[in-house]
This record gives C-alpha cells, sequence and structure tokens, in this order.
C-alpha cells in the first residue's frame, strides 16, 4: 500500500525521503503536505515543490541562527538539505543541465551550514584522486583512537544523504564515519563530470590512503561499508584493498552482468558479447519500452546513462558489462557482511556471492515481515544499522 503518492515513481522518492526522518533529515507533516501538492506524473510540479518545502525550512533555520538557537537551526538545515536533494531527483539526464546542478549546489550548502553547527562539527574534506579531488564528509565519533566506518555511495546520493544513512548511526556508536562521492556520484559527477568506473578498488584506495593518515583512526579497524549499487562497488573494492578490516554490502550484489542478461535476453549471444558491434535494429524494441515506461526511462535513460556517461542503450548495456566481480570474490580475505532484503532485486543474487566468498562471512536476511525487506531496508533502517554495527562490534572485538 503507498504510503505517500500512487504514483510509483514518486511513492519511492518520497518514501526514501521520509525514511531519513529517524536520523533527522526530514519530518511526516512536511513530506506530508509537499507530496500532497504534487499531481502525479507531474515532475516540474514535483521539484517546484519540494523546493518550496526546502526553502521554508531552510528559512526557519536561517531564523533561529540569527537568534542565536544552534539546535534549531542545524535541525532545520539538515532537513531542508534533504529536501533539496530530493527536488532535484527528476532533473537526472545528459547533458547535466545548470538547473541540476545548482538544486546540488543548494543541498550541499544547506547541510554545510547544518554540519557547522553540530558538536562535534561535521567536517568537510577534499581526498586526493588521481589530478584531482573527492568530496568527503567527516564525522567524528568522539575523542581518542576510535575505529572508521568508510562509506561509499550508490547510483543517485550524495554524502550529505549518506549523514543520515550511516554517519549519526556511528556517531552514536563511537565510531568516526568518513562519507566519499567517487566518480559518478554527487559533486564528482554533476559539477567535476567524472562518470563512473567500474573498478572501485582504483578509487577506494586513494580514499584509504586519505583515511589511515586522519587523527584518530584505529588502522586496524578500518570498515568499508556500500549502500544500494555501492553494494557491488564495495565488494569489488575489497577484492584489490587488503587494508579493510572487514566490508559491508547492501544489498550483496555481484555487479550489472545478470541482470542485463536477464533483461536483454533476447537478443543474440553476439550482441550480448559486443553490444556496439550489434545492429542497432535490435535493440529498437528495448529503446522503446525505456521510453514508453516512466520508471525505466528514469532509471535508464535519465540516471544510468548520466551516471556512466553514454548516450545509448547499446552503449549502456557495453559499459555495465565491465561491473562485474566474477572470479573476484575468492580474493576478499576480511570479513563480509552481505544484506539480502527479501523485496529487493537487486538483493537476490547475495546467497551466490556468499557461496563464492572464503573469507569469513555473514548473510543477513531483512524480511517484509519485519519491515525491512525493500531496498536498502529503508523503511527499517535502524534495524539495518543495528544489525550491521552489532555484527562489526563482534567480529572485530570492539567493546
Amino acid at each position: 500500500m503507498p504510503l505517500l503518492s500512487s504514483y510509483p515513481l514518486f511513492e519511492d522518492e518520497a518514501a526514501r525521503t521520509l525514511d531519513h526522518a529517524i536520523h533527522g533529515g526530514a519530518d511526516f507533516g512536511e513530506c506530508i503536505s509537499t507530496v500532497a501538492r504534487i499531481p502525479s506524473d507531474d515532475t516540474d510540479a514535483w521539484a517546484r515543490e519540494w523546493t518550496a518545502t526546502a526553502d521554508r525550512v531552510a528559512a526557519i533555520g536561517d531564523d533561529a541562527n540569527a537568534k542565536g538557537h544552534r539546535v534549531s537551526a542545524a535541525e532545520a538545515w539538515l532537513r531542508a538539505a534533504n529536501y533539496y536533494r530530493t527536488a532535484y531527483c527528476f532533473m537526472y539526464g545528459n547533458p547535466i543541465s545548470g538547473e541540476l546542478t545548482a538544486a546540488f549546489k543548494r543541498e550541499a550548502a544547506t547541510f554545510e551550514k547544518a554540519a557547522s553547527l553540530l558538536d562535534p562539527p561535521v567536517t568537510p574534506l577534499e581526498i586526493p584522486y588521481e589530478d584531482t579531488t573527492l568530496p568527503a564528509c567527516f564525522v567524528s565519533g568522539g575523542t581518542g583512537t576510535r575505529p572508521l566506518l568508510v562509506c561509499t555511495n550508490g547510483y543517485d546520493s550524495t554524502v550529505y544523504e549518506m549523514y543520515f544513512a550511516f554517519g549519526v548511526a556511528a556517531r552514536k556508536r563511537g565510531w568516526h564515519c568518513l562519507l566519499f562521492d567517487g566518480p559518478g556520484q554527487g559533486r564528482a559527477l554533476l559539477t567535476q563530470k567524472l562518470v563512473m568506473r567500474p573498478d572501485w578498488e582504483n578509487v577506494v584506495r586513494p580514499v584509504i590512503d586519505f583515511a589511515l593518515a586522519l587523527p584518530g583512526i584505529d588502522r586496524s579497524r578500518v570498515v568499508l561499508s556500500g549502500w544500494s549499487f555501492g553494494g557491488y562497488l564495495a565488494l569489488r573494492a575489497a577484492t584489490g584493498e587488503p587494508r579493510l578490516a572487514a566490508v559491508v554490502a547492501d544489498p550483496g550484489l555481484s555487479g550489472l552482468p545478470d541482470g542485463l542478461r536477464r533483461w536483454f535476453g533476447a537478443l543474440p549471444a553476439s550482441a550480448l558479447a559486443n553490444p556496439l558491434a550489434a545492429d542497432p535494429a535490435l535493440f529498437a524494441p528495448y529503446v522503446e519500452h525505456v521510453k514508453q515506461d516512466p520508471v525505466s526511462r528514469w532509471k535508464i535513460e535519465q540516471r544510468a546513462y548520466m551516471v556512466h556517461g553514454v548516450s545509448s542503450l547499446q552503449a549502456y548495456l557495453a559499459e555495465g558489462l565491465r561491473y562485474d566481480t566474477a572470479g573476484r570474490l575468492a580474493s576478499i580475505r576480511c570479513p563480509t557482511f552481505l544484506a539480502c532484503e527479501e523485496s529487493d532485486p537487486l538483493a537476490q543474487g547475495a546467497p551466490l556471492i556468499y557461496d563464492a566468498l572464503t573469507c569469513p562471512k555473514t548473510l543477513v536476511r531483512f524480511t517484509a515481515a519485519e519491515g525491512a525487506g525493500d531496498h536498502c531496508a529503508m523503511a527499517a533502517r535502524s534495524l539495518f544499522l543495528a544489525r550491521m554495527f552489532d555484527w562489526l562490534s563482534e567480529t572485530l572485538s570492539i567493546p
């Protein structure tokens, strides 16, 4: 049963926004009243109304701050930042528009105002990466030497949303937390124009180099966690990064090839083997489906093309087939936590990954009956985080 909207795309994104209420990223009435103003299938109204709510809540923060009410200001700005992110989700697409980058900058600026008022502040950082830098935020778990959770994103999130998804819970448990966006994610994509790459170990390696040089880090307890498509990215990184004490994949995702081969199953084997050399006419029915189905159009034509820097279904298939952990999983040596959410299609291969791993491993199932069967257990995030952090504490012998 829909919680906020009868239109599936709007329901998914609005519920995702509301799910962050438990960690200060939303409030119920603000979300409910915003969605009520948006007609089904009207993405212009979606952007307009979420921006209006974000502007209103940000102004509450401005007023509170001017009067010296730091806690109220930070709380309002955190919610507003999440609403600004929600407002631009249907602006995705190539070429990346000025409207989209401006909307992202509103999210970033509002979050950073809040971050400066938190106790201790959440610190913005720049991680050296090739000939540029990657954006990051450091959430302190307290004084002294502490374990570090490094969080990697998926397709359409930002370091600011990851603060609600991981940072607050990490801080409560005395963990330091380093949130970063890699190529194809957040600012790295939207303003730096860095598209995603399959060899995520070459992204995470400089991140771990940077993390180990931070003060107060227990170098023997550095953990990598990835959510959504980051479930694949974290596993792929762990195949080539031996300094990790543990890895969390939410969900356990081997990559893109299995899903792509199922979806394009009617294509000749030669077209699957070399999509760019195939006759474009073979892809015409798939192209038409993507254009006619709003969910597919948003997920593939708008979002995936943008993330991967491609402009056709053939190019997307060719690129997607490169995102694979096949033949690499046995090289993971650290303890591995695989999440398997019952109703999430991306999680259904987690048991096969579990079987392929030769390291210490745990498969953790999240069910619809406990309200946690959705993608990344977003509707029961407290349960997910409790199981994840408790497993880490037990596995790494953290009191």
